[in-house]
């Protein structure tokens, strides 16, 4: 019952969630060399891209580590406002994409790693649920054909799945 208190209680909670977002990011991309490019946001964080995979990562590859960034931000920051405890915390992250242009990700997995005290899988799956359906921006930035999976452990022992199909 308290559980259920805290769930319903959350989404109250999130009131203002992300408010300090900027509406507008910016940045640079500067063409190094062959096909390397170097990124830096207006804040001054960097990533170097390589279509050849030598010097730096892809770009796509840089969207399905966002599309995790966004779902761990959000899944930890919910946990905590549930008065979960997390100790530890991990995405394994993979995605297929179309093999012929444009080479967009069919799918994308994720699997959540979790260590805490006071995690259960009806507050891990509220949090994979809130983030997927209203909160990350990455995702819902995403063609709205592709499919996303989300699994998670809580202290390595697997606990459920949560998938999300978006139909355009």
């Amino acid at each position: 019952m308290a559980e259920e208190k805290e769930l319903k209680s959350l989404e109250e909670s999130l009131s203002g969630y992300k408010e300090k977002i900027p509406p507008v990011n910016r940045g640079t991309l500067t063409w190094e060399k062959e096909l390397i490019f170097h990124g830096r946001t207006q804040r001054g964080e960097e990533v170097d891209y390589d279509a050849e995979f030598q010097w730096g990562c892809s770009p796509t590859e840089t969207l399905l580590m966002s599309v995790a960034g966004c779902l761990a931000i959000d899944v930890v920051s919910f946990l905590q406002k549930m008065r979960a405890v997390v100790t530890k915390f991990s995405i394994d992250y993979s995605g297929e994409r179309n093999l012929t242009p444009p080479q967009y990700y069919k799918s994308m997995e994720m699997v959540i790693h979790i260590s805490g005290d006071n995690i259960t899988p009806k507050k891990m799956e509220r949090a994979i649920s809130l983030s997927q359906e209203k909160y990350c921006s990455v995702y819902h930035s995403l063609r709205a054909d592709i499919g996303v999976t989300v699994t998670y452990s809580v202290n390595e022992q697997v606990e459920g799945t949560v998938r999300k199909e978006r139909r355009g």
